[in-house]
């Protein structure tokens, strides 16, 4: 697989991230993170968990439903 796009969405409810992947034949990945950079740590720790060594992605692409606004502290 050279590309696997996660949706990103923000929970309403707690203010956390939510990233999932649905897999063409059920399953998937679902992780969450309550900013940007723990995000991403848990993105990449999920997918490495879901494929094997020789399946991997090459890339993985993060499809942001809405636009995030960072805190610039």
């Amino acid at each position: 697989m050279d590309q696997l796009t996660l949706r990103v969405e923000r929970d309403l409810d707690s203010g956390w991230y939510v990233a999932s992947w649905d897999a063409p034949l059920g399953g998937g990945i679902t992780t969450q993170g309550e900013n940007l950079r723990d995000l991403q740590d848990n993105v990449r720790d999920a997918v490495r968990c879901h494929f094997e060594p020789e399946q991997m992605p090459r890339e993985i692409r993060l499809h942001f439903v809405d636009d995030p606004v960072l805190d610039p502290a």
